[in-house]
């Protein structure tokens, strides 16, 4: 990346004084120690709408792979959106899809988000029509297993011995005109930090249709309305040892709930020597934008980083 460059994305990032923001640790509703009655039955709700509306989703959507036509790709974005809206987690969205963009509607997106929870899926999964690439444990999950495969999920491994099988796996989806969503880091984080990308996941990037890379920073910036601290960051975030079950049931609790997502300037494979070098393009510029979010700075899509040219 050029000085020039660098000036533009410090500018972008920093312009403006940081406000002084009430947290929501010092709201009513801020997670802390202790029973309360009137969380646990907000919780409760929201796990029966959630009960009561997953296994008819289910059907529709095994239905409408049996056909041809995007309107499988439509129902998982709905389903999605659903999720979101029964928990109580609204949708902030900064930038625009590529899709929706003038650089890509006849090439095919590969969507490079940064993953601290498995609430990413919803919320990304709502806005956006992609098959989404998981890790192959999360095949063994059980109904999470046949949701995700029901949303046309590619399963990826840690073998070695794989990555050519699974790199073809995911250009043969490329290749379909569809559209896939990556989480690089390979794990997911505590969301303070945006973790190195793994160049791996990348090696679709070089695929015969050519996809889009478009860079989407994602951060959980409200809980009860209020800009959320360091302290009540773990609300959201899932990662470690952390089971599901008691994870989903805390953020069930909880009103006010924010996510935003910061949609940066597409990036051409082409324009880079190797998906290690495109691999770390995109890891800034999703590391700077969640930075700012993060720091509730005035955040705007990032243009990209272009690699340094050789003296």
């Amino acid at each position: 990346m050029d000085t020039t460059q660098t000036g533009l994305r410090r500018a972008t990032l920093n312009r403006g004084n940081l406000p002084r923001f009430r947290t929501a640790m010092n709201s009513e509703d801020a997670p802390r120690p202790g029973f309360h009655p009137l969380r646990h039955l907000r919780a409760l709700r929201r796990t029966l709408w959630i009960v009561l509306f997953l296994p008819l989703a289910m059907l529709v959507q095994s239905v409408l792979l049996l056909f041809p036509g995007r309107e499988k790709a439509a129902f998982a974005a709905f389903f999605w959106a659903t999720i979101s809206r029964m928990l109580g987690l609204s949708v902030r969205v900064l930038g625009a899809p590529a899709r929706q963009g003038a650089r890509g509607p006849q090439r095919p997106v590969i969507y490079v988000c940064n993953h601290s929870s498995w609430l990413d899926i919803a919320a990304i999964g709502g806005q956006i029509t992609g098959c989404f690439v998981a890790k192959d444990d999360v095949a063994g999950w059980p109904v999470i297993s046949t949701v995700a495969r029901l949303g046309r999920t590619v399963f990826v491994s840690r073998n070695r011995g794989r990555t050519l099988h699974e790199r073809d796996q995911m250009r043969d989806v490329l290749a379909a005109g569809n559209d896939l969503i990556l989480f690089p880091e390979g794990t997911s984080s505590d969301g303070s930090r945006v973790l190195p990308f793994r160049s791996s996941f990348l090696a679709a990037a070089y695929a015969d249709a050519k996809p889009l890379i478009q860079p989407v920073s994602v951060v959980y910036d409200r809980l009860a309305g209020l800009p959320v601290g360091h302290a009540s960051r773990d609300v959201f975030a899932w990662y470690g040892d952390m089971t599901l079950l008691p994870h989903f049931w805390q953020v069930a609790q909880f009103r006010g709930k924010r996510v935003t997502l910061l949609f940066h300037t597409p990036m051409d494979p082409a324009d880079y020597p190797d998906r290690k070098a495109l691999s770390q393009a995109t890891w800034q510029v999703v590391a700077d934008g969640a930075a700012a979010l993060r720091q509730n700075r005035p955040a705007r899509p990032l243009p990209e980083a272009r690699p340094v040219a050789a003296p």
